[in-house]
């Protein structure tokens, strides 16, 4: 892509919390920084990827079916410590190229889930590149303040199960290896963060306002009820030929449940966290 569309795509994902509007909008995109094979100089890149069910994500190197790899993946094979900016947080990654069987069955998975990938492969004699990039040192929130670090989560939480429902309503009769690890990432993803919540973020607030308790309870019992909602989804996923559609439900029931809470709990910390 032209270095200036780039630089649009780039402007727009930062100061919108990593949404974007044009061929992106809905897609899930980050912006990967590597280091220059010659020029030692950082280059920022917006990339497609893929969740992988665990601490990793998944680039491929498509380059639109271009003959030659994209310039960030040499960049990367040269110097695999990368940053990546997801719109929530920044956080330095190690890149792995993934090789032989691994590759091909991670390829397959994408190519299932968008035919896509299957046309670039098509349109060029090279192998395109896999890449696993898995955190090795973070931060907080790119926020100005916890109250809105709480917000933007809670908003990528919010994409990322729209993203889903769309995901698995046009699936067709079967749900993809992709789709499920999709899923499962979410899970992942919304427990680790509840988790957090309940030994870090809450204990606080507790102690400093007494008076949050009976929010702070109210909160927790939702956490648990998520959990319960969560256990169930994971069950679903995990049966073979299970119907899309019965799927979907269960994200549904989940979404109605986890939408309702963070409504509440924004409506209720927020203040309390942004108070001078």
């Amino acid at each position: 892509m032209p270095n200036d569309f780039n630089r649009q795509i780039i402007e727009e994902f930062r100061a919108n919390g990593g949404r974007v509007g044009g061929p992106f909008e809905g897609a899930r995109l980050l912006l990967l920084t590597t280091t220059g094979a010659r020029s030692g100089a950082p280059h920022t890149t917006p990339v497609g990827y893929l969740p992988d069910g665990g601490e990793r994500i998944l680039v491929i190197a498509s380059a639109g079916g271009a003959p030659n790899h994209p310039a960030w993946f040499h960049n990367l094979v040269a110097n695999p410590l990368v940053t990546v900016e997801d719109g929530v947080f920044t956080y330095e990654a190690q890149a792995a190229v993934l090789e032989g069987a691994e590759r091909d069955r991670v390829f397959a998975r994408a190519v299932e889930a968008d035919a896509g990938w299957a046309d670039y492969q098509a349109r060029t004699t090279r192998v395109i590149p896999v890449v696993a990039l898995e955190a090795v040192a973070g931060g907080p929130p790119n926020a100005a303040s916890w109250g809105a670090a709480l917000k933007q989560v809670h908003d990528a939480f919010r994409r990322e199960f729209a993203l889903i429902r769309k995901e698995i309503a046009e699936s067709g009769p079967g749900l993809g290896a992709q789709l499920r690890l999709n899923c499962l990432t979410l899970c992942q993803g919304l427990h680790n963060h509840h988790t957090g919540e309940d030994a870090g973020i809450f204990r606080p607030l507790a102690g400093r306002h007494p008076e949050l308790a009976p929010t702070l309870d109210r909160l927790r019992r939702e956490h648990q009820k998520v959990a319960d909602l969560l256990a169930s989804l994971q069950e679903v996923i995990s049966r073979d030929g299970v119907d899309p559609l019965v799927v979907l439900a269960e994200v549904e029931r989940l979404t109605e449940e986890v939408e309702k809470h963070l409504d509440y709990e924004e409506e209720q910390l927020i203040p309390i966290l942004d108070a001078p």
